[in-house]
């Protein structure tokens, strides 16, 4: 077993040269004209240089040089490399019989370039690539050229069998996707989006669900006052899986104490509470452990108070500045006149998406969006 704090692999090495030689394998199989060696030269052509989206570009661009120069032909040929699918609608696990995973992602972005001019095909081709991974990023810049023949297919697409082409109509059509093109117009107007998400709401995949919060998430960093609306509206006789989604959907704002929300959640914009007690047991953190704090909550108020506990903690960044990023805690239901001890500790490890600098820290516990106190720390690198 690795030793516990030991780096782990760049994120950009999911894009390697094992995985753009499985590709030319797989596409030289179906077709013997392709020039697999090329290929592969040109796809990993100075990868150490590379990031993550960037490799995924190059291997998109080395596909755009090799593949037959017929997109409509091409399409069909990359839909042929993809492994086939079980009982169960998912990708079987015979890596020898065709792609899925990772992969897919700079497939479906040749496919953002190369067929826009063939929507129709590309669409087919991209339900097939979504099956396997997902085609979030590739199917964007068609929402962008062709939106009436996307938001037609995405109107399908809600009822279709297989729940990853349904988590393609909420994920593809994010305003914000991150790494994602921005989809201005349904940024400064989310109104066509709604339908659409109102018929997977209460989608039997949770898988699905949580694409439909993360889109009323970026919905709400544009339109805070109308996903409030929106949450109230579906609270009504929600069952518990929409309930979750709805709290998952306002997780911004309730963070960041939007009045409309907090009520329609059901929680306090200005909780009759106490914080005393907060400590901090680790003035100083070895990199690689983690921050310990505990507080008490006391209850001043003569009735039940539905309470969002998170904590945020103020990363220290190269420049010196910090940058904070909230963690959820906890909801809890506090009692008239109760009181409640809590600890908590937050690992600061290795991991892909954050680098860690040495130096000053602070952790703040927010409750119902507001912050109630905070101390610092120490990181030792």
């Amino acid at each position: 077993m690795p030793p516990a704090d030991r780096t782990p692999e760049p994120f950009k090495e999911l894009f390697n040269a094992a995985l753009v030689n499985d590709l030319a394998r797989h596409v030289k199989r179906r077709c013997r004209d392709f020039d697999d060696k090329g290929f592969a030269a040109a796809a990993v052509k100075d990868f150490k240089t590379l990031e993550l989206k960037a490799r995924a570009n190059q291997i998109a661009a080395a596909l755009g040089v090799y593949l037959p120069p017929h997109v409509p032909t091409a399409l069909k040929l990359l839909v042929s490399t993809l492994r086939p699918l079980d009982k169960t609608g998912e990708p079987t696990n015979d890596a020898d019989a065709g792609l899925a995973g990772m992969v897919i992602w700079p497939m479906g972005e040749y496919i953002a370039r190369a067929g826009l001019d063939h929507p129709d095909e590309s669409l087919a081709a991209l339900r097939e690539l979504t099956i396997r991974s997902t085609a979030e990023f590739a199917i964007r810049p068609f929402v962008v050229k062709h939106p009436k023949k996307i938001m037609a297919a995405f109107k399908s697409w809600t009822k279709d069998s297989n729940h990853h082409v349904r988590r393609l109509v909420s994920e593809g059509s994010r305003p914000r996707l991150p790494w994602g093109l921005r989809l201005k117009a349904f940024v400064d107007d989310p109104a066509p989006l709604l339908p659409l998400l109102e018929i997977l709401r209460d989608d039997p995949s949770d898988y699905v669900r949580r694409s439909v919060a993360n889109s009323l998430n970026d919905i709400a960093k544009d339109h805070p006052d109308l996903v409030a609306a929106i949450a109230a509206q579906w609270l009504k006789k929600a069952s518990p899986a929409r309930e979750r989604l709805i709290r998952h959907a306002c997780r911004t704002l309730i963070k960041a104490g939007h009045g409309k929300t907090l009520k329609a959640l059901g929680f306090d914009a200005a909780p009759r509470i106490k914080l005393k007690g907060f400590t901090l047991s680790t003035p100083k953190v070895k990199f690689g452990t983690h921050a310990a704090f505990a507080l008490e909550l006391r209850s001043t108020s003569p009735t039940p108070q539905k309470l969002a506990l998170d904590y945020v903690v103020h990363h220290r960044k190269k420049n010196g500045g910090t940058t904070p990023k909230v963690f959820k805690w906890k909801t809890l239901l506090l009692q008239p006149k109760q009181s409640l001890k809590l600890e908590r500790r937050h690992a600061l490890r290795p991991i892909t998406t954050r680098v860690y600098y040495p130096g000053g820290h602070r952790i703040e516990i927010v409750i119902n969006g507001k912050v109630m106190d905070g101390a610092d720390f120490v990181l030792v690198m």
